[in-house]
């Protein structure tokens, strides 16, 4: 979405403007004379326009990763369920505690 603003209202309400940026993504013109001069976009936008990767896509890129890694070291295994590893994990965790009494 694109939004378009005055010189003076950007001016006037920059901060406003920036946060607004900021939260929502979108993208704001700053026209002079009716002329469009300016435009504030976020960060992550003008990362993208540079093509720079935003820390998302770098997380998805360490996520795919650690996807391939795993499948990899279990080949044709199936992973252990959630429930599974949590209960095995709690067991490791009581065993540890019994052995520091």
């Amino acid at each position: 979405m694109e939004r378009t603003v005055s010189a003076t209202e950007a001016r006037v309400k920059f901060g406003e403007l920036m946060q607004r940026v900021a939260d929502s993504g979108e993208t704001v013109i700053v026209e002079r004379d009716g002329v469009p001069r300016v435009a504030i976009l976020s960060i992550d936008s003008y990362k993208h326009l540079k093509g720079e990767e935003s820390p998302w896509d770098q997380w998805l890129a360490n996520l795919r990763h650690l996807h391939e890694r795993i499948r990899a070291e279990l080949g044709d295994s199936q992973l252990p369920s959630s429930v599974e590893i949590i209960r095995q994990m709690r067991e490791e965790r009581d065993e540890h505690l019994a052995s520091l009494r």
